[in-house]
């Protein structure tokens, strides 16, 4: 089953991060990049209307996921395996250090 999450900057719904049979797609929301005050969350995914897809997580996201001992603790308190990209992103950075958060869809579960 396809997970997805909310992506935010700051206080700001930005767009949706989709796990698929195919990878990983990205879309900032229409509203969002038509606001004059519109940041991208990343250097490496500039606003646009257009998803951005990849057969890996995007670095970007990929490096917002906890490393070493913290890595070790996530993996054991949700039994999460360190291949799960996805699933660690979900679990751990939904207020993680930064302007970016990951808020996993409801519908997830």
């Amino acid at each position: 089953m396809p997970r997805n999450a909310r992506i935010w900057l700051e206080q700001t719904p930005v767009g949706w991060l989709s796990e698929t049979d195919e990878g990983y797609v990205f879309v900032y929301d229409a509203d969002y990049v038509a606001n004059p005050n519109a940041q991208p969350v990343s250097l490496t995914l500039p606003l646009t209307t257009l998803p951005y897809s990849n057969r890996v997580l995007f670095p970007f996201f990929d490096g917002l996921i906890p490393e070493g001992w913290l890595l070790d603790i996530a993996e054991r308190n949700w039994k999460l395996r360190s291949t799960d990209r996805f699933g660690l992103l979900l679990a751990c950075c939904r207020d993680c250090i930064g302007a970016v958060s990951v808020v996993a869809n409801p519908e997830n579960v």
